[in-house]
């Protein structure tokens, strides 16, 4: 039986315990530096807090501390893993090689860490070979390049044993991950360092080689958000164990609305699987909100390359969230602070406070509140770029937030109760025991001087329904007992015995479930060097001394430091499974006409050249030429 993890964002070890409530698996979270999102670090105390949370129910947490790590401060980030692991954290997610189980082997440093590491997206992990390579160094999770078919990703599951998490839900990349030096070209601020300026999601113009603009404004290189809800079954059959939802910059409704829906779909997955597959930590999660993803923050949805074909990722007019479609506007009054919606979606209902937006006649995101809202009438504040006939969005819906802050779920792990009357001397007291889910047990004694019940039939109901309630993280169910002989006992014991029973299991840890992790003696040079072939590239990131000692360990026939080439004129800052071509139907390939001549973006007078690699299916963009 596999199990299937449901993986969460987390800004904050509140966002994180709200995610484990609503059904996840497990927990990221950065720590306090070394994070690939620099505006979402968290002291190491908060996530000890957010461990012992989540090791209630079997779900585990990992750490991200998956920057690119420089030579003065190797150290610092060893002596972080020790920390994160001392903190309980079930594994730290690392970009940098240099961090690698083999490399600190090689380099003889921070033997003390046991923790096992995951190979973070931005290993850029899309092939086979790459993925063979990574898990030779040491890495017990692979976590796979969002651009990979479902064909690549069973020959990768082929091709290693360790796990294979993928992205399910949230913002995309344009770029393959941890290759993008786009940021870092224009800026200074390196993706690879937590800092990204975020130039995708920026407006470019298109123009040829003559400077003639082809496509004006519009944020070309911005693809929609994922969403492979219902692609869970296909992901689990190609071997991916780990569903990762995509947001730690994301604020806790995002979270726990995706979390929520997700945990549902993948429960559902579960019980349909005749016995294949169970989740990866324990407690069943019930009331609270009805999950709707399209409430929450999304540029539009796609299942980008997944099925291995082609079709129109990018988000359109605007990089930002939209929200969803209700209709088209119809103004009211000169200064376009009143105006009507006509064509209303089916079932729109509004609220005073509701967020709107619409795309103005510049391809400008505008938004604004709604503070009045009678019917579909809305009164609001001046709009100028307003205007009749503008296809009109709601990006906040006060009433769902409302009910996704105040009608959380709970989340309880299931325990059998089996009562067993004991008589003794005429008087008759219950021996119960309980089991959770996870394996733990208690035994107790209810009743021991108690007189015997004078109507036994009511005694029974008494004792099966205020045993059957939930105390704490717990949730009791009674397995059937002989009502014949009873004790007397007022309700206040009874449920003073189950409160006992919750405090007795928390004190025993929940058993959880071994996590994957590559032994420490299959970790070999050797076989390192069998997987691995060629150069080290500037796109290796590498950025101090103990990765570039590991890829000589390795036989690389040279070395080039992380920002040898990124920088140069015509340096290749993206390579993206996107193509711009195929987006406006100029595919040579598949629609069979083009522009003629180069393209090129253009944005606040920078000029990036396009290459389109027909062969591979993939289009890059170039630095500047100065």
């Amino acid at each position: 039986m596999r199990e299937l993890e449901l993986l969460a964002p987390a800004r904050t070890a509140d966002i994180g315990i709200a995610a484990i409530d609503c059904g996840a698996d497990a927990v990221y979270i950065a720590g306090p530096e070394f994070g690939a999102r620099q505006a979402a670090g968290n002291p190491v105390e908060d996530i000890r807090r957010l461990c012992i949370h989540a090791h209630r129910f079997g779900a585990r947490i990992f750490a991200a501390l998956n920057t690119i790590i420089y030579d003065s401060e190797y150290g610092k980030a060893c002596d972080m893993l020790l920390s994160l692991q001392d903190a309980g954290v079930d594994a730290v997610i690392v970009q940098d090689l240099g961090l690698s189980g083999l490399a600190r082997s090689l380099a003889s440093v921070a033997a003390d860490i046991r923790v096992p590491l995951h190979a973070s997206t931005q290993c850029s992990i899309r092939t086979p070979e790459r993925a063979a390579f990574l898990e030779s160094l040491g890495f017990s999770r692979l976590i796979l390049e969002r651009e990979l078919p479902l064909s690549v990703i069973r020959e990768i599951r082929s091709a290693v044993d360790c796990e294979l998490e993928f992205f399910v839900h949230g913002a995309l990349c344009v770029c393959y991950s941890g290759q993008c030096y786009i940021s870092e070209n224009i800026s200074g601020r390196s993706a690879n360092r937590g800092a990204c300026i975020q130039a995708c999601r920026s407006l470019y113009d298109l123009v040829d080689g003559t400077g003639r603009k082809l496509v004006s404004s519009r944020p070309l290189l911005s693809l929609k958000d994922y969403n492979l809800e219902s692609r869970l079954g296909d992901l689990a059959e190609a071997g991916v164990s780990s569903f990762k939802i995509e947001g730690r910059l994301k604020n806790a409704s995002y979270v726990k609305n995706t979390v929520r829906k997700y945990s549902m779909a993948l429960d559902r997955l579960v019980e349909s699987g005749q016995g294949r597959y169970r989740r990866a930590s324990f407690g069943k999660v019930a009331g609270g909100f009805e999950p709707d993803l399209s409430k929450t923050f999304n540029r539009g949805y796609t299942e980008l390359y997944l099925d291995g074909r082609r079709g129109r990722w990018a988000s359109e007019n605007a990089a930002k969230s939209m929200g969803e479609p209700v209709g088209k506007v119809e103004i009211l009054n000169a200064d376009k602070s009143m105006f009507r919606i006509r064509t209303p979606r089916p079932g729109l209902s509004l609220s005073n406070g509701d967020g709107f937006c619409f795309v103005d006649r510049r391809h400008e995101v505008v938004g604004f509140r709604g503070d009045v809202c009678q019917g579909f009438t809305v009164r609001c504040k001046p709009v100028p770029e307003l205007f009749d006939g503008a296809d009109l969005y709601r990006n906040i819906d006060i009433a769902f937030e409302r009910s996704v802050e105040s009608g959380s779920p709970s989340r309880r792990i299931q325990v059998e109760l089996t009562v067993n009357p004991v008589t003794a001397e005429g008087k008759t007291a219950l021996e119960i025991s309980a089991e959770t889910e996870d394996g733990r047990s208690f035994k107790g004694c209810l009743g021991k001087d108690a007189e015997p019940a004078s109507n036994p039939d009511k005694m029974l109901k008494t004792l099966v329904a205020q045993l059957s309630k939930a105390s704490g993280s717990y949730s009791f169910s009674v397995k059937p007992f002989s009502g014949e002989s009873l004790p007397f006992l007022p309700v206040s014991a009874v449920n003073s015995f189950r409160r006992m029973a919750a405090e007795s299991l928390d004190a025993a840890p929940c058993i959880r479930r071994p996590l994957y992790m590559k032994d420490a003696r299959e970790v070999s040079l050797a076989d390192a060097r069998l997987k691995f072939s060629g150069s080290a590239t500037y796109k290796d990131n590498i950025s101090n001394h103990v990765s570039e000692n590991l890829f000589k360990a390795l036989g690389a026939a040279s070395v080039e430091p992380a920002y040898e080439l990124r920088k140069k004129p015509g340096a290749e800052l993206m390579r993206t499974k996107y193509c711009i071509r195929y987006q406006f139907g100029r595919c040579p390939v598949h629609h069979g006409r083009s522009w003629p001549g180069k393209l090129f973006l253009e944005n606040n007078g920078r000029t990036f050249p396009l290459g389109f690699d027909c062969a591979d299916c993939e289009m890059t963009v170039l630095a500047p030429d100065q």
